[in-house]
């Protein structure tokens, strides 16, 4: 509803009207530089897009990445910067796409969803990346949570003898996008254990705090088909080659992103495969238990059933009852219940009904 409500401040708007769509993750936007090249290196944290200017034509490779993406303008002067176009802007602002691919001729502009465990809760927290492919750099735009998934990629920027120091801008993106990719079987391992712990719930015994638990996890296996499926064909538009700013020797490392994404899928798939079993079972589980309880309710009422009929008749105030006037009469009327009682559970057993 909070998401509807922001999408309806852009109803009459003209096309590529930048307006935030989702939640503010941070107050202040921060941009990091990375300019490098085989034998040089530098690292810097920016105030304003004015500062990028120099490194638009610059031989180098670069990577700007914004932390932050809810300040319009910023966008708007990182965009004049770079040329992008307004409607590649408005998407970047909204929050609620879905991975995709577009080619702009000059650049490419890919969308990507990032995912971490909430500590607390155990559910889990998305973040949209947004990345622009350029012939000599690369920009990507993140929401603003604490922390990502690049880091490797910065220590690997950082050895001046890494792979990724010889290569181009196209690499860079592939590094990106295959840190994404191999955070998402960090996720799948977290989301391994909820199931494991689920399914010793299930065999033992089962609680309506398993049921939500399962409608939970059954809720995140769905967020996560959502997010990761069309990823599948991001990577396979990457790795036809039909776009000049990627690389021939990159094509290859996009198969391996293609193959781990089909992995991630694969999994995701049997762990909902899993979760609609757990489900059934739940529902056996509880529809058995309370058929054990209406069981055991129902033996009892039926040995009790002619017990109470001999009790209800010598209950009667009759004067002429012969029983009545018999010394051993009561004693004897207990111990026929008894054997009426012991019978019966002697058939119960031998019809293995108990």
């Amino acid at each position: 509803m909070r998401a509807s409500s922001k999408r309806s401040k852009k109803t009459g708007l003209p096309p590529g009207t930048l307006v935030h769509i989702g939640k503010k993750r941070t107050d202040t936007a921060r941009i990091s530089v990375i300019d490098y090249d085989e034998t040089r290196f530098s690292e810097q944290t920016i105030d304003n897009c004015e500062q990028c200017v120099p490194f638009k034509e610059g031989p180098a490779v670069t990577w700007i990445d914004v932390d932050g993406i809810h300040q319009e303008k910023l966008l708007s002067q990182l965009g004049d910067c770079y040329g992008l176009h307004p409607l590649m802007l408005e998407d970047i602002l909204n929050t609620e796409q879905r991975p995709k691919l577009e080619d702009y001729s000059e650049y490419l502009y890919i969308v990507l969803k990032m995912f971490y465990v909430d500590d607390k809760s155990g559910g889990i927290i998305t973040e949209q990346i947004s990345l622009v492919l350029g012939k000599n750099f690369v920009l990507s735009f993140q929401e603003g949570l604490e922390g990502d998934v690049f880091n490797t990629v910065r220590e690997h920027l950082r050895n001046p003898v890494s792979r990724i120091r010889k290569m181009g801008a196209d690499y860079l993106a592939y590094s990106l996008i295959d840190a994404v990719v191999d955070n998402y079987f960090v996720i799948l391992e977290k989301v391994g254990e909820r199931v494991e712990s689920i399914e010793e719930a299930l065999v033992g015994q089962p609680t309506p705090a398993t049921l939500q638990s399962i409608h939970h996890l059954k809720r995140d296996l769905i967020f996560l088909r959502k997010s990761v499926w069309p990823l599948r064909e991001v990577v396979s538009g990457l790795q036809r080659g039909e776009s000049q700013l990627v690389n021939k020797n990159t094509l290859f490392y996009l198969r391996d992103v293609y193959d781990h994404t089909i992995q991630v899928i694969d999994t995701i798939e049997s762990f909902r495969d899993m979760v609609s079993g757990m489900l059934e079972i739940y529902l056996s589980s509880v529809s058995n238990r309370l058929n054990s309880i209406m069981k055991v309710l129902t033996i009892i009422t039926t040995i009790f059933m002619p017990l109470t009929f001999i009790a209800g008749v010598y209950g009667m105030n009759f004067k002429h009852m012969p029983e009545i006037e018999w010394t051993w009469g009561y004693p004897l009327i207990l111990l026929v219940m008894v054997m009426i009682a012991a019978s019966m559970l002697a058939f119960f057993r031998k019809k293995d009904w108990l």
